[in-house]
Formats: C-alpha cells, sequence, structure tokens
C-alpha cells in the first residue's frame, strides 16, 4: 500500500515497447498473448475507475510507501508491493504465471488491510479494488482466457477481526494522535513528482503489537520496555468536560451506512486544495474531524456548546456542497442527529461519572507552589535522585490533585548529551538537552525552580524576556530514541510542546547582532577506548535511581547515522601576515597606469595643443575679472600631497593650485554632476596655461567662524582652454551661462580643516556629530543597564529578606504547632493510663485527681506568693533612708 498521492488524473499504464506479436511461448510456455493483453487491460481498468463521485480507489496504490514517513509500515508489511510493482513486471514479461498476476493483486489488498484499520480511507479502496479486479477476472474465464482455479482470490493469511481491532483502536485512539503529532515534522514528505505525500488512516503500531503478540529474544513483549527506559504518554487527566467531548467523538465514530461503510470515513479530512479548489471558495469555514480532534487537545473548546458549534459547522459544510441524493449528505443528516443526541445525553451526566482513573482531579489552572504558580508549558529543574549537581531539565505536561489531596505533575524529561548514548563524532552546542520519550510523575515538592529551553533557530538570536540572568537557559536540537540510540534532528519546535502552549509565543530580549555558537565534541569521548572499533557492540547506559534519568551515558565508534551532521572543520591557523606597505603619499595624480587616467591625459594634451594653437605662453587673466593672488603656505602643500579629489580638477581647502583661473563666488547650493565612472580622475591642467597660487582658505580670519557654512568657490578655464574640452565631455559637466566648465575647490561637505601639520582629511561635522550622539546614547544605555541591575540586586535582597522573615514565622508557628501536637498526645497518653488503671470509672477518678492537683497548685502557688513576699520585706529591711540628716529608729526597726 502507498500514502496518498495526488495526481490530476488516473495514471496511464506503461504501454509496453514489444510487439504483441512476440512470441515468449518457449521461455514461459504457460503464458499466452492473450493473457498478456488481459494483464494490461485489468490494470487500465482499476487505474482509470472512479466511483459516481469522482473518487478513484486506486490513487494511493500507484507507489509504495515512503519508508522515510512510514518506517513501522516494513516492520508490519513483510513483501511490500504497488501498482508500480504490477507494471514494472508486466512492462518486462516477468510473470511465468497468470496465478502470480493474481496473486499481487490480492497482496496489494492484503497489505491494506493488514496495516490500516477498517474505516480507514486505504482500508475502503482497497476493498473497491477487490471487488474491480474480481469482476474483471470473472469476465477472462467467461471468455475462456484463464480458469476458474487461476482467477480464484489465493488466501494470505488470516486479517484481524474487525470488531476486535475496532474496540482496540478506540481506546488507543488519543495515543495515536499523540504519536502523529509528534510526527508532525516528519510526516510529509517530497516524491519524485515534487508532489506531498501524507500517511493516511494507519493503525497504531501498539493495536498491532497487542493483537500479533510480538515477543522479544527472552519471551517478554516488544512494549515491554522495561522499568528504566518506560516511555509513554502523559496521563489523561481530563475535565468532565473535556471527557464529554471525548465521548461524542469517540460515538459517531461508529455508524456504518448502507454500504457498510463507516460514515464519519468521509469527514475525516478536509479535500485537498488542489483537486478540489471550489470547495473552499463555496465553503468559507472549512472544517474536519481532523481539526476539532486538534483543537480539542489544545483546550479550545470552553463548553460542549462550543464544541458542537464545530460539529455543526462540519456537517452543514457537507450538506450545502453536496447533492441530497448523495451518500456524504445522507451520511452528514444522520451523524449531526446522532451527534446532538449523544452531546445531551452527556450534558445530563453529574461530573462524578468522569472522574479520572486512579482518582486523579485534574488542576487545569497549574498549582500554587511556594508562592509560585506552576502550568502546563513551564520548563523547570527537577530533583535528580542520581546527581544533586545536575537537575532533570522537563517541561511540565499535566497537573493533578490525587485523593489524599496531594499535587502532582507529569514532565517530559530532556536529557544532557553525557546521559545518552551517542556515535563518538557527535558535536553538540554548549548546554544544549535533547528532548527524550520519557513522561513521568513527579510530586510538586520535587520541583526546585524555573529554568527555559529554546529550538536551537532562535537561540543565537537573543534570550526570553523576563527570564532573570542567572536562570538557564538551555537549546535543544534533537530527539532522542532511548531504544535505538539515535539523535533525530527537530523540524518543528511546535511538535515538543504540549498542546496547550503550542499555539504560544514568547517574547525576546534581541543580542545586538547574531552570535556565533560553535558546537563542542562530546563529553563523553575520555570514555572510548583506544581498541574501539566500529563492529563493537552500541553500550548501554547506566542506571541508577527509580524515577530519574540514566547516571552516564555511553559512546561508541559506529559510523554516522545518515541524518547526522558530520564534524566541523577544525578552524585552521591563520596565515603569517605580510608587513604593512610602507606609507604612500596620494595626490590628484595618482593611478597613472590605469584606463581613466590614459583617457584623461589624452584629453590633457589636446588641450595643451589648443593652447599652442592660439599661442598662450602664459595666461592673462580675462578684462572682466580681476587677478586674484594667493600666498602659498608650507602646510597647505604638504596637506595637498595627502588629498585625493573624486571631480575634474578638485582643490581642497589648505590646498596648493597650480594654475591660473577666474574666481566666482557661487551661492547656490552645490549638485554634483553626473560623471562617468572614468573621469574619477581628471588631471589637472598644466603650467602651459600659467601659474597662479591659490591662497589657504582654512587658516581663521578674525572675526569669522570655521564652522559656519562658507560659501562654495568656483572656478573656471580660460575661453581657449576651455574650448580645447570636447563638447560631449563639457556637457557632462556643470557649467556657467558661457558654457565654461565649472571647477570646485572644496568637497560639498561642511568639513573641520586638520588639526595637526601633514594630517589627512577630517570628517564632516554631521559625521562627527552623530558619532558623539551615538555614544552618548550608549552611555546613557549602559548607565540604565547599571542601575536596572542595582534596582533588580535590590529587589532580590528584599525578597531574600521576606523569605528570611517568611520562614521565621513559619518556624514560630511549627513550633506552636509542635507544642500543641505533645500537649494532645500528653492528654491522649493520659487517658489512656487511667482507663487501665480504673476501668469504667476512669473519667470521675481524673477529675479527683484534677480537682486535689488544682489545690496542691494553688497551695503552692500562695507559698511561692509569700515567699516572694518576705524575700522583699528582707531586702528592703536590709536598706537605710537618707531622707534627713538623722536617722530614724523605724528606719532600721520595723517594729516602730
Amino acid at each position: 500500500m502507498a500514502t496518498p498521492v495526488e495526481t490530476g488524473a488516473a495514471t496511464p499504464v506503461i504501454e509496453s515497447t514489444e510487439s504483441d506479436a512476440i512470441h515468449v511461448k518457449a521461455e514461459y510456455p504457460l503464458m499466452t498473448d492473450d493473457q498478456w493483453r488481459a494483464m494490461r487491460t485489468v490494470i487500465e481498468f482499476v487505474v482509470n475507475y472512479k466511483d459516481p463521485e469522482g473518487h478513484d480507489p486506486s490513487k494511493i496504490f500507484h507507489k509504495k510507501v515512503n519508508k522515510r514517513s512510514l518506517p513501522d509500515y516494513y516492520e508490519v508489511i513483510k513483501e511490500p508491493i504497488a501498482l508500480s510493482t504490477l507494471k514494472a513486471k508486466l512492462l518486462n514479461r516477468e510473470y511465468k504465471t497468470f496465478t502470480e498476476y493474481v496473486r499481487d493483486w490480492a497482496l496489494i489488498v492484503h497489505n491494506a488491510q493488514t496495516y490500516n484499520r477498517p474505516d480507514a480511507g486505504a482500508y475502503v479502496d482497497a476493498l473497491t479494488i477487490k471487488s474491480l479486479v474480481e469482476s474483471e477476472l470473472k469476465k477472462l474465464v467467461d471468455k475462456n482466457i484463464i480458469t476458474p482455479e487461476i482467477a480464484s482470490w489465493p488466501d494470505l493469511g488470516e486479517l484481524p477481526p474487525v470488531e476486535a481491532i475496532l474496540a482496540e483502536e478506540e481506546e488507543e485512539d488519543e495515543d495515536e494522535d499523540d504519536d502523529d503529532d509528534e510526527d508532525d515534522d516528519v510526516e510529509e514528505s517530497e516524491d519524485e513528482g515534487g508532489r506531498k505525500r501524507r500517511k493516511r488512516g494507519r493503525r497504531s503500531s501498539a493495536a498491532i503489537t497487542k493483537r500479533e503478540g510480538i515477543k522479544d529474544e527472552v519471551g517478554q513483549k516488544v512494549n515491554d520496555l522495561g522499568m528504566k527506559k518506560k516511555r509513554g504518554r502523559p496521563p489523561k487527566v481530563d475535565t468532565p468536560m473535556e471527557a464529554r467531548i471525548k465521548n461524542v467523538l469517540r460515538a459517531i465514530r461508529k455508524p456504518k451506512n448502507e454500504n457498510g461503510q463507516i460514515m464519519i470515513h468521509h469527514f475525516e479530512k478536509l479535500p485537498d486544495k488542489a483537486t478540489m479548489p471550489e470547495y473552499f471558495v463555496e465553503i468559507r469555514e472549512p472544517i474536519a474531524i481532523e481539526l476539532i480532534k486538534r483543537k480539542q487537545k489544545r483546550k479550545k473548546y470552553q463548553s460542549v456548546d462550543h464544541f458542537m458549534k464545530d460539529v455543526d459547522t462540519m456537517f452543514n459544510n457537507a450538506k450545502s456542497y453536496n447533492q441530497d441524493e448523495s451518500q456524504i449528505y445522507k451520511d452528514a443528516l444522520y451523524l449531526q442527529a446522532e451527534a446532538h443526541k449523544f452531546a445531551e445525553e452527556q450534558k445530563k451526566r453529574p461530573d462524578s461519572d468522569f472522574v479520572m482513573e486512579e482518582g486523579r482531579i485534574p488542576l487545569p489552572n497549574g498549582i500554587l507552589h511556594n508562592n509560585e504558580l506552576w502550568q502546563v508549558g513551564d520548563w523547570v529543574h527537577l530533583q535528580n535522585a542520581n546527581d544533586v549537581t545536575k537537575p532533570i531539565v522537563a517541561q511540565i505536561y499535566r497537573t493533578w490533585q490525587d485523593t489524599e489531596g496531594q499535587k502532582w505533575i507529569n514532565a517530559c524529561w530532556y536529557y544532557r548529551p553525557e546521559q545518552t548514548v551517542h556515535q563518538y563524532e557527535k558535536h553538540f552546542f554548549p548546554d544544549e538537552v535533547v528532548k527524550t520519550g520519557q513522561y513521568r510523575d513527579h510530586h510538586i515538592d520535587e520541583i526546585i525552580d524555573r529554568c527555559f529551553v529554546m529550538f536551537f533557530t532562535r537561540y543565537s538570536r537573543g534570550r526570553p524576556k523576563g527570564i532573570p540572568a542567572d536562570r538557564e537557559v538551555y537549546v535543544c536540537e534533537a530527539r532522542y530514541n532511548e531504544e535505538k540510540h539515535k539523535l533525530n534532528k527537530i523540524k518543528t519546535w511546535a511538535s515538543c510542546l504540549p498542546d496547550e502552549v503550542r499555539e504560544k509565543d514568547y517574547e525576546m530580549d534581541l543580542f545586538d547582532s547574531l552570535r556565533k555558537v560553535k558546537k563542542v565534541p562530546s563529553p563523553l569521548l575520555h570514555m572510548l577506548k583506544d581498541d574501539a572499533k566500529e563492529t563493537d557492540e552500541i553500550p548501554k547506559p547506566r542506571w541508577g535511581a527509580e524515577n530519574a534519568p540514566p547516571i552516564v551515558g555511553g559512546i561508541y565508534k559506529g559510523p554516522r547515522d545518515e541524518n547526522q551532521s558530520p564534524p566541523p572543520e577544525p578552524t585552521p591557523t591563520p596565515p603569517p601576515q605580510p608587513p604593512p606597505p610602507p606609507p604612500r603619499q596620494i595626490s590628484n595624480m595618482s593611478n597613472h597606469n590605469d584606463a581613466s587616467y590614459r583617457r584623461n591625459s589624452d584629453l590633457n594634451i589636446a588641450m595643451e595643443e589648443a593652447g599652442r594653437a592660439f599661442g598662450s605662453t602664459s595666461t592673462s587673466v580675462p578684462n572682466n575679472h580681476a587677478p586674484i593672488s594667493y600666498n602659498q603656505t608650507q602646510n597647505a602643500q604638504q596637506y595637498h600631497q595627502q588629498s585625493v579629489s573624486p571631480a575634474p580638477i578638485q582643490y581642497h581647502q589648505h590646498g596648493q593650485q597650480s594654475a591660473s583661473y577666474t574666481s566666482q563666488t557661487h551661492n547656490n547650493a552645490f549638485v554634483p554632476p553626473q560623471t562617468p565612472s572614468h573621469m574619477g580622475h581628471y588631471p589637472p591642467p598644466q603650467d602651459r596655461y600659467g601659474q597662479q597660487n591659490l591662497s589657504n582658505r582654512g587658516q581663521n580670519l578674525p572675526g569669522t567662524n570655521p564652522v559656519a557654512q562658507r560659501p562654495v568657490e568656483v572656478y573656471n578655464l580660460s575661453d581657449s582652454a576651455n574650448a580645447a574640452i570636447p563638447d560631449d565631455i563639457r556637457e557632462q559637466f556643470q557649467r556657467d551661462e558661457q558654457g565654461h566648465v565649472l571647477f570646485f575647490t572644496t568637497p560639498p561637505l561642511d568639513i573641520l580643516p586638520p588639526t595637526k601639520k601633514g594630517e589627512a582629511l577630517g570628517h564632516s561635522v554631521k559625521y562627527i556629530a552623530a558619532k558623539l550622539r551615538r555614544n552618548h546614547e550608549m552611555k546613557m544605555k549602559r548607565e540604565a543597564e547599571e542601575a536596572e541591575r542595582a534596582s533588580t540586586e535590590v529587589q532580590r535582597k528584599k525578597q531574600k529578606l521576606q523569605e528570611d522573615i517568611r520562614l521565621a514565622e513559619d518556624l514560630d508557628s511549627l513550633e506552636t504547632k509542635a507544642l500543641k501536637a505533645f500537649i494532645k498526645e500528653m492528654d491522649e497518653g493520659t487517658d489512656q493510663i487511667y482507663k487501665r488503671d480504673y476501668g469504667d470509672r476512669w473519667q470521675e477518678a481524673k477529675m479527683l485527681d484534677t480537682q486535689r492537683l488544682k489545690k496542691a497548685q494553688e497551695k503552692a502557688q500562695a507559698l511561692k506568693t509569700l515567699l516572694e513576699e518576705n524575700e522583699r520585706k528582707r531586702a528592703e529591711d536590709g536598706k537605710i533612708s537618707f531622707r534627713s540628716n538623722v536617722p530614724f529608729l523605724d528606719d532600721i526597726d520595723p517594729r516602730y
């Protein structure tokens, strides 16, 4: 049997390129040409058949089951087969007898009936194929192509009883749903055609194990993994409302229609969007049993009526989309009425009828313990009886209270790398844990504190918000299979979480940048023997206390698993760095050998030749501009030698210039010219045009602000030199009204002048201001973080002080309770003594003794008071009063 593959039409049978006239009787004397043609005809008929509703029963049998999607299929089915097998054998003429061909058809049907539930689609489709093949074989018998004995359906073994399987499946249906949820990340795979396939209606492996009674080598059932390696599911702790919903879902799975089909089969899953897009256009709220069960598992329903709204929507969708005379419409009508009837019956039952096994009372709102609320989905550290330094990392799945009022949780364990058995080349993240199949019960007192586990895709981005810095945050990448000792990479993190929190997300405090987390070698490498071989037996973990992870795992030298990444390559030693090159002076005349310089040099030569044509041996300033003379300084010359000009002719402030130009003040905002890349280094004009000094504009004149915005100075060439520039080149630059190319002496930035002699050009004022602002913000941020840490420390100390006070109060309260309990036990012991000594009159004797004791106590108290009074008087008699200069007799003699 194969998993469903969505195809647009029936798959055509591969035609043989051989002629039908080819004689093969010499090789297979029992096969005739008519029989070969009949085989092809039967396959074509089955592949092209569709029922009145357009369903193709052969679609899921075209290819074999993907072993990656359903690995347990090949443990149950020993002879997997599909229609592709029949086509290949027919194409290669591999059948020796027609009986072998009939047996292959029977094997397809038998495999589907063995692996799937009777209400599964594959099971029903297999029965349809059986009926079609039997009808075609009967036609071949009527045509005398085969005999009735050959057409008879072979018996390939006993099938499980239908009713017995249904009873088992109902009990284990929820466990199977849990299996499906855990396998969400591997449930879908891509076949060769690129279409998704999904497992459909399979029977749980647990049910198969129970039915077949498979035993291991020592005679024990395979599902008995021993107390040390218990693997299971969280216990069922349902509220009365959840139990009622499950009972309704269980009840509507049983009815069958007149065709013997399970009615609910039509409503298990939604139609495929690729093959039936019109369904999702017409139906605005599509829903199926699969989605309803998912919502029920994730605690989305607040009441039975809330659940019934979705059930009504599902059946109403079916009735509105299908014709009144269709089977789906009739089944929907019947099941909707039955669902309401079952729901009303469940609502009338008292809550006491839904008490869970062992008297567990669910606590859906969590458990309040040590002034903290512990809920499903919380990550916790649990006491580890094997190693107190390594508490158990776990996630809470269930919370409940037993009949004695004790609070309990069920948690899924996460192993540390040293608690697993793995291949020696396996590397792990620091603080990595792996998800296990261990769901264990723990008393609420076994919780130590909180922690957190993140999926590896988010671990390097930040830290969960609200988690204190002293709390452990772990990273998880894989599941751990304790039976096969394999680590399988997790593809969908949501499948690892409890249903109640799968759709919840948590906020994060992101790091400033993505943190690089490097994997480290196995912590058990020291346990690997020097003479270890790949053929050695996989070691077993060493167990200790009962309800605790292994004391230590194991390591072996076997080959890597298919899904195990190779170990990271060691970081290579960086090559020796060559000595830094000596500093090079950069000027406007750099890059003499590049193409742009050669092109610009050609233009410069043309300008020189134009100057000769005009007979210019020296440059004179035009009449309409006054000549400008500038002073030249050594500082300006040095600064100019370290500058690079991106403009055709650009002289920086403080720079030295050799040329004769006309100067003008350009008050408009500077607009950079659209200069081609090859004009990046335009050579300055040569001395042939004369020389003229450019002043050091960086010198601060008295009364000027060096930071204030300064007007941009613009220069142009003489008429003859400007005319020597080709027209297409001049058009690419900014020009004045007379068409002269404009040259700027400074970049269009408010740049601070150098502060030291020979220093290169500095940053702009805007950049420096932004840098100062950023440094200020970083300083404020650090101060805020320090203040927050200080506040947190104060809060922690305050909380510790409160805990100490509360602990002292608790001790006082315990002392009072202990004293009361002691007095109570003394009274009870006294009563027992009186009963033993005086019999039935013990109360009268006790009363008399009590009265005598009271009198004795009163007498003793009176004597004590008298003694204290006499003692007080004797103390006063020994004192002498000095109220006057002469003592009186009554001061020393009490008789006076």
